[in-house]
């Protein structure tokens, strides 16, 4: 996995487009990741993590973040597109002065997440356990970010 370019990079090369703000937008993928992180914890309540839902897990954990990462581009002007879009997105998170360790997590479980959609990497329950948590604590502070 090569590294994460700055956020300034990605502007430059036009993966991200400064636009007009679309408030509208970002609320519904707010709404929309709200709904995602509320059925994520309601399956995890009712079934548990196990080996055989981990893949799911960090799937659905990776579009809750991602959803108000992009809410956030968009409150801010911003929205990206194309190749390197997703890359773009988590490079956003330097903007926001998170923690470059949350950074490269987030940008290896964008890595993880390509392997699962497109090669069928499998991940076991130990590592969906550590994406819940980082889920959680990551979209707390993107939250308090976006009110």
């Amino acid at each position: 996995m090569r590294p994460l370019k700055k956020f300034q990079e990605f502007l430059e090369e036009e993966t991200v487009k400064k636009q007009f703000p679309d408030k509208q937008r970002a609320k519904d993928l707010i709404d929309d990741s709200n709904k995602g992180y509320k059925s994520l914890m309601e399956f995890i309540n009712k079934i548990g993590l196990t080996d055989t839902n981990a893949n799911t897990m960090l799937k659905e954990s990776y579009d809750v973040i991602m959803g108000l990462i992009r809410a956030k581009m968009l409150i801010m002007g911003f929205s990206a597109i194309g190749a390197g879009a997703h890359e773009a997105e988590v490079s956003y998170l330097r903007e926001l002065k998170f923690p470059e360790s949350d950074i490269e997590f987030l940008n290896q479980l964008r890595y993880f997440r390509n392997g699962i959609m497109y090669y069928g990497k499998r991940f076991e329950k130990d590592y969906a356990e550590k994406v819940i948590d980082f889920m959680k604590s990551t979209t707390t502070k993107l939250k308090h970010l976006i009110k």
